[in-house]
């Protein structure tokens, strides 16, 4: 037998074993109240009934852990839909994740996971009371462990066969006794920052938040989600999260699809508990961190197990035509790197049309990277699948971007034809206009600079995010280099040398970012070094202007936190891609990156929020305010 054959056979029924058969455990830690209220279940159809082909999936191609891939069917949220005033309750519930598991506790809005899909029309004024009436403390068992290859986050479980913890494996100090402490924030509105979310603007449980959304935004799919300060990770991955459409004229008159034929793919990933004793899965929700030993720097949280609408590895039956999929990442941290792919494992991108990103319609219909489209946490792509061509055939959604598990979910498409008039239209948003420096983009605006640096910068363990202030006066500059908090590059216009130094890290240090309302900002993300961040800026919506690279960040010291010479010249980065120039409002910044992105704040004042929106290195400092506010404001602000 091929020895690396027999080797992953290997590796793969040792995996299995560790985890276990399914059985119908009890939910550990569950409250007596909990334990007597019914759990959500799995439907037994999807969104249209009909008999599964007689074609079956491909082997899976990572470990299961005892659960069968693709038995269950795809959930859809309930919708509401054009309402002046609703009300949303934060709720716990039992919810099944998937029909061979025992019920999960979860916080959530309604009762569902994910959270109702909200529906209304652009410029039509939705008040929502977003009343939190959770009990008890988080529903979730958080530890930290040892990182390792392969790493410890993709096996579920934690203790020792007889309930000890392993070494270096600790609770989460805390963790446990977190009341439910919830802030809202509706993720790409233009609302005043009085209903924008702010982090420390929480309620407990018995109050509620009470906000205004004006919806004067293009046809877009946002969404809500919790946003508590330095809790958001823990708040999230219980389950508060949701989707948010916005729809209008625009979008009315492509007669895209629509009805059972628009279907939202809310994608994320979790672990889950195991019986120490049998290893079975127990269906609590396993909040597991690895940390490096030697300097304590933490990994975000991924899990193995892959959700859509809240069901672990679905299928949904879909008929032989059109589309529409409004996919939404909403994981911690973890990427997906989206294919389309056959039983063979043949990729099918070619079936497949980008028409929106995360702030409305593109101005075309775009195809999907050669290599596959790429979603971090946070980001919104709004997809055309045409499954005509693939009677009677089961499709996948992949995860190409992870080797542990790619398997997302599956499409199982009727082997009848079906009339179906829709083709998709050449042009889709008329209102687009690209932006280009001088003419679109005025010449006068305003400029901000924030670098993202990896750990261990300065004896920080874990990632950071600096607010820069160039330096203008060559009296100011220091006199060697390197010096903490100097960041010297070499701008790649003008081939000057400038300087820049820090004035803020932390979420509570002097907020230093005033925006005139209408004001254009350009705002410039350089990424030295450590993994990527996707860069999330309320209040408004941007595009991406330029993307460049640097082969060589030696000159960046960690340990002094300055560069000791001035970066060099960025080259530039890989090509900005048709699906890109769409309106966003979170950016993959990858290693080594150099971005710049516009946007105009019109619209919405006050005080605001821009972080990275893996949710781990947000609560853990990559956050900062800033605020909009009118013209004639700056002359009476005190400094």
């Amino acid at each position: 037998m091929n020895d690396s054959i027999d080797r992953r056979r290997f590796l793969t029924s040792a995996v299995l074993a560790s985890a276990g058969m399914v059985t119908g455990a009890n939910l550990l830690g569950s409250t007596a109240a909990e334990a007597a209220a019914a759990p959500m279940p799995l439907p037994t159809t999807g969104v249209t009934a009909r008999p599964t082909p007689a074609t079956t999936s491909a082997a899976p191609t990572a470990p299961n852990f005892g659960l069968t891939k693709f038995l269950d069917p795809l959930r859809i949220p309930p919708v509401i839909r054009n309402q002046n005033e609703i009300s949303i309750s934060m709720t716990n519930a039992r919810v099944q994740l998937h029909s061979q598991l025992p019920a999960t506790t979860l916080w959530t809005y309604q009762g569902h996971f994910p959270g109702p899909t909200i529906e209304v029309r652009s410029g039509r004024r939705l008040r929502v009371a977003w009343s939190n009436d959770l009990q008890g403390t988080t529903p979730f068992v958080a530890v930290q462990v040892p990182f390792s290859i392969p790493s410890p986050a993709n096996l579920p479980g934690y203790r020792n066969p007889d309930g000890s913890l392993p070494t270096g494996v600790e609770l989460i100090d805390g963790v446990a006794d977190l009341p439910p402490w919830t802030v809202v924030h509706l993720h790409g509105a233009v609302t005043n920052g009085s209903n924008d979310g702010w982090t420390h603007n929480a309620t407990l449980s018995g109050y509620s938040q009470l906000t205004e959304y004006p919806n004067r935004q293009a046809a877009t799919m946002l969404w809500y989600h919790d946003h508590a300060m330095s809790i958001t990770r823990f708040n999230v991955y219980a389950g508060l999260a949701g989707t948010y459409l916005i729809r209008d004229a625009e979008e009315d008159r492509l007669g895209l699809p629509g009805g059972d034929h628009e279907i939202p793919l809310i994608i994320t990933d979790r672990n889950l508990d195991t019986d120490p004793a049998t290893g079975a899965l127990t269906g609590q929700l396993l909040y597991k961190m690895p940390y490096a030993t030697t300097t304590g720097t933490m990994v975000p949280v991924t899990g193995p197990f892959t959700l859509v609408n809240g069901v672990i590895w679905p299928h949904l039956d879909v008929d032989a035509r059109w589309y529409r999929f409004r996919v939404l990442n909403t994981a911690n941290s973890r990427f997906f790197r989206l294919d389309l792919v056959d039983e063979a494992g043949t990729v099918h991108n070619d079936a497949v049309r980008i028409v929106g990103t995360d702030d409305g319609l593109l101005p075309a219909p775009a195809p999907v990277p050669t290599t596959g489209l790429t979603i971090t946490p946070a980001e919104r792509v709004d997809l055309l699948i045409d499954f005509s061509r693939f009677r009677g055939q089961n499709l996948r959604l992949t995860n190409t971007g992870s080797a542990v598990e790619p398997d997302i979910i599956e499409f199982r498409v009727a082997s009848h034809a079906q009339r179906d008039p829709f083709t998709p239209p050449a042009q889709l948003s008329a209102s687009y206009v690209r932006l280009q420096d001088g003419t679109t983009l005025p010449a006068d605006h305003d400029t901000v600079f924030v670098a993202t640096l990896p750990p261990n910068v300065a004896g920080e363990a874990n990632p950071s995010m600096w607010e820069l202030q160039e330096i203008t006066d060559p009296n100011e500059l220091p006199t060697r280099f390197p010096a903490e908090g100097i960041i010297q590059v070499t701008d790649p216009d003008t081939g000057k040398v400038r300087t820049f130094q820090k004035v803020a890290a932390m979420f509570d240090d002097t907020t230093s970012l005033f925006f005139d309302h209408g004001r254009w900002v350009v705002w410039n993300f350089l990424q030295l070094g450590g993994s990527p961040h996707p860069m999330h800026i309320h209040a408004s919506r941007f595009q991406l202007l330029d993307r460049r690279t640097w082969s060589d960040l030696t000159a960046f010291d960690l340990a002094a936190g300055g560069t000791t010479t001035p970066l060099p010249v960025p080259a530039d980065g890989p090509p900005i891609q048709q699906y890109e120039e769409g309106w966003k409002d979170t950016y993959q910044v990858q290693q080594s990156e150099w971005i710049t992105v516009a946007g105009q704040f019109q619209g919405a004042t006050g005080e605001f929020m821009y972080h990275c929106h893996i949710l781990e290195h947000e609560d853990m400092g990559m956050m900062r305010p800033f605020v909009v506010q009118p013209p004639e404001l700056a002359k009476f602000r005190m400094m």
